[in-house]
């Protein structure tokens, strides 16, 4: 009788054990964060890291006031010391389908792990068609990784979409507790030059390097009034390029499940939307807290114009 007591209190133990690690996990996430948008670690002012008059021959700021970021026109020691009492982790998302893995995985994740938020805990989380076989990447300090089989969709949608079901499952169960903040990046780029903590923000988008000096009306925009993503001619700010976006994972949450929903009425209406005219709508509806300057994502394909000074990341266009 003793035994199978003490056998009980063991497996109980056990439980509770259990329990209270996933309370805490939980608890220290959720500190960090408050931490980080209220005032236990005071975040510099928007002027103690950020000077949009040192480029007056770009776009600094939007109508909205959100800093869009340019080489020289921040600071990033300043706001490594922030982060670095918080101890974030930063989160990076990539897709990752058979056809892809093979031409731009390596390359991907080789620069990404030389230049990605360096000296900062950063997981990557690869989604990838459970058939195909990953490079082998050996992983810096303060690096990992985490796989996710992509399930197959039958939704005739370009990639991302069909992709945006599988990664918002796993953001709602369990990303959404591991970072502070997350980005969503395209596998067909190559990091070139540190991508650092300047581009954190609550809110991040990414500007069009192929539409930044075109006018609104030349963007693609999507035109159909009866899409989820219309938006009229006359009316936008910025085109934005999905293959960089980020933000907290609250946010991001908050995105995928309105793209979702827009998706999904377009299916219904029987038109074939595009993932970026939705994230486009979103960001035109909400408007982002921070913006990349196409130097972030440069398409090397173009002739440089005297704009760009510093290629942080380099788009490969997609000849596969």
């Amino acid at each position: 009788m003793n035994s199978k007591r003490k056998m009980r209190l063991l497996i109980l133990l056990s439980l509770l054990l259990i329990l209270t690690e996933h309370h805490f996990s939980i608890k220290n996430h959720l500190q960090k964060m408050y931490a980080c948008w209220n005032d236990q670690v005071e975040e510099p002012q928007l002027s103690a890291w950020f000077n949009s008059k040192m480029r007056p021959d770009v776009i600094t700021r939007t109508d909205w006031f959100a800093p869009v970021i340019w080489e020289g026109t921040y600071n990033r020691q300043v706001l490594e010391n922030y982060y670095k009492k918080l101890n974030i982790t930063i989160g990076l998302v990539v897709f990752a389908p058979e056809q892809f893995v093979d031409h731009y995985m390596k390359k991907f994740l080789q620069s990404a792990n030389k230049h990605f938020m360096v000296g900062f805990n950063v997981i990557f989380y690869i989604f990838f068609d459970g058939k195909t076989k990953l490079p082998y990447i050996e992983m810096s300090l303060l690096r990992t990784f985490k796989l996710f089989p992509l399930v197959n969709e039958s939704i005739n949608q370009d990639i991302s979409i069909r992709t945006m079901k599988n990664f918002n499952i796993h953001l709602v169960d369990k990303i959404q507790y591991e970072v502070d903040f997350l980005f969503i990046m395209a596998v067909n780029q190559i990091f070139k030059n540190d991508f650092g903590v300047e581009a954190l923000g609550k809110s991040v988008a990414q500007l069009h390097a192929w539409w930044y000096f075109k006018t609104i009306n030349e963007f693609p925009y999507e035109r159909r009034h009866k899409s989820a993503a219309f938006i009229p001619f006359e009316q936008g700010d910025f085109y934005y390029h999905k293959a960089i976006f980020g933000g907290t994972p609250q946010e991001i949450l908050v995105f995928f499940t309105q793209c979702i929903k827009g998706i999904k009425s377009d299916i219904r209406r029987k038109i074939n939307s595009l993932y970026e005219s939705h994230l486009n709508k979103y960001f035109f509806v909400n408007k982002p807290t921070k913006l990349l300057s196409p130097e972030y994502n440069w398409d090397p394909k173009f002739k440089t114009p005297p704009q760009i000074k510093h290629v942080n990341i380099a788009w490969q266009s997609e000849i596969i």
